[in-house]
């Protein structure tokens, strides 16, 4: 990778709390207490992404938004998302008792295209003087997901003092030192993806909707009708040459 390996990294497929919290991916210990405490979430089963009430709608088009103005209200993020496609149902996330805002929210799409093109850009633009992050409901879409509330999560700042790699605002970066990779197969950590890494300037994708086997058969269909279609053109070509 020479000199600018700085600018080579990779991202997390699945999430394990241990490399969240390692910048280049390959920790094999907590390295603070809330990694602890997510990694202990995380062994005995004690969070279940799908278990909150409140999620509703098509998770793959569905937006989560980050590091909102404490004023910015629905209908302000509601015009603002509304740049990239119809959006069809939001929520901006409360506290249960003050009402105050969380400054996070998740815009659901009426289609995946639309998402997407938010996912591409709306990232870092600004919202009530505020600059945003935008990302993939990774909550219902990434397996092995802890949020940080539970000493889980990506992102963060310096300040914080819990800063978590392997995603889009903080991409783990290609190692410099050896892989221990008895080490991470023993954990259940996926090793760093030697001679594939991204450059730092290149946008990770979310992940596409699964096509269901029915979705294969059409398509399958579809193209041998369209074979078929092709070869009777040839053959009626080649007896009018004749």
């Amino acid at each position: 990778m020479g000199g600018n390996s700085i600018n080579f990294v990779f991202y997390s497929e699945t999430y394990h709390p241990i490399q969240a919290g390692s910048i280049d991916g390959t920790d094999i210990l907590p390295h603070d207490n809330a990694v602890y405490r997510a990694v202990l979430c995380s062994s005995a089963g004690l969070y279940d992404p799908l278990g909150d009430p409140k999620i509703i709608g098509d998770p793959y088009c569905t937006l989560f938004v980050g590091r909102l103005s404490d004023s910015t209200t629905e209908d302000t993020l509601h015009k603002a998302m509304s740049r990239y496609g119809k959006v069809k149902n939001l929520r901006l996330v409360r506290d249960i008792v003050t009402g105050a805002s969380c400054r996070y929210a998740f815009v659901e799409y009426h289609r995946d295209s639309e998402m997407r093109r938010a996912y591409a850009e709306a990232h870092h633009t600004i919202i009530d003087d505020s600059e945003i992050i935008v990302d993939y409901n990774r909550q219902q879409l990434m397996p092995g997901w802890i949020p940080r509330r539970l000493g889980g999560g990506l992102g963060g700042k310096k300040e914080s003092g819990q800063l978590r790699f392997g995603g889009r605002e903080r991409p783990f970066r290609a190692p410099l030192r050896p892989i221990p990779y008895d080490d991470l197969k023993r954990l259940g950590i996926p090793p760093p993806p030697e001679e594939r890494y991204k450059s730092r300037f290149e946008m990770p994708s979310p992940p596409r909707r699964p096509r269901s086997s029915l979705q294969r058969e059409d398509e399958a269909e579809r193209h041998s009708h369209r074979h078929q279609k092709k070869a009777r053109h040839s053959q009626r070509h080649h007896d009018t040459s004749d």
